[in-house]
């Protein structure tokens, strides 16, 4: 279960203490399954599996979560030719030429014919609060499916007021530096991969991969003006990832210091296993994050 990617969101001290009750406050968003006529439907499934009951699993002030849902897959081509169908069907029979209102309740009606039909798409995605530290961790590089995230955990407590990354350090700036300067933060290195763009309107684009960061001619596209987007980087020698200018974290991997760690835990079922992989990542996170606020000041919200 451990996470690939990172979108991240902050709340504050008392929105963790509202949280405290989040087993009973998901049970009214528990995933149900797609009524006939429904094209999607959203809600908490337990991050155990699939025949599992409870919906939040927690390790120490972790509490883990996963958005359920189903899809119905009716692409819109299959859509589009039997309405093409029914058109031409209503040229040769009456000879008349279909309106836009018309063509409109038309193709109504045939996702109403098809939808009930349609294969069912399931859909899972891993989440995480940190109530100690008032972090919501989404495993998604999407911002679309991240903001999904937090707004069906919005309507089960009833309000969350978490928001997302707001650094007083400019990530662009500040890794653009790390990488001109070769100067680096304690415990950070960097790694193999790069995303270069010239700032102004449809400028250039320069993307790196296996590729040694400290060579004259990366720097070389530094000093033209452009800047970096993402950069790969490897924490303490534990963790390596890609960090983006909207500090979304990608291609996040635990290296072998840490998987040894897992290795030598002694799980001996599938909940004590989810445990000890939970508790391994989270302390992880818990140390990378807390560098993120240190190196890009990331305040967390307050209520007053």
């Amino acid at each position: 279960m451990f996470f690939r990617n990172l979108s991240l969101f902050r709340f504050s001290e008392a929105m963790a203490e509202s949280l405290a009750e989040l087993d009973t406050q998901l049970e009214q968003k528990r995933l149900r399954p797609c009524g006939p006529l429904e094209q999607s439907t959203r809600g908490f499934v337990s991050p155990h599996g699939r025949n599992a009951e409870v919906l939040v699993h927690k390790v120490a002030h972790y509490a883990l979560v996963a958005l359920g849902g189903e899809d119905k897959l009716l692409p819109g081509s299959v859509v589009n030719e039997e309405l093409s169908a029914r058109l031409q069907k209503i040229t040769e029979e009456q000879g008349r030429r279909v309106g836009a209102k018309e063509r409109k309740r038309m193709k109504d009606e045939i996702l109403t014919d098809f939808l009930p039909r349609a294969f069912v798409k399931p859909y899972r995605m891993l989440a995480y609060v940190d109530l100690k530290n008032g972090w919501l961790v989404v495993d998604t590089s999407s911002r679309k499916s991240a903001e999904e995230a937090l707004s069906e955990l919005r309507e089960a407590v009833g309000s969350f007021p978490a928001t997302p990354m707001a650094p007083e350090e400019s990530p662009r700036t500040l890794m653009t530096d790390w990488v001109v300067s070769g100067k680096l933060p304690a415990g950070l290195t960097l790694a193999d991969e790069c995303e270069l763009r010239d700032p102004a309107e449809s400028g250039a684009i320069v993307r790196c991969r296996r590729q040694d960061l400290e060579t004259d001619e990366v720097r070389e596209h530094l000093k033209t003006g452009k800047q970096v987007y993402q950069l790969g980087l490897t924490f303490d020698d534990r963790i390596s990832l890609v960090l983006g200018e909207d500090l979304v974290i990608r291609k996040l991997r635990f290296l072998d210091q840490v998987l040894d760690e897992l290795n030598e835990t002694d799980a001996d079922s599938a909940a004590a296993e989810l445990d000890s992989r939970m508790a391994l990542m989270t302390l992880e996170v818990e140390r990378l994050l807390g560098k993120l606020d240190e190196w890009f000041k990331l305040p967390r919200p307050t209520d007053r």
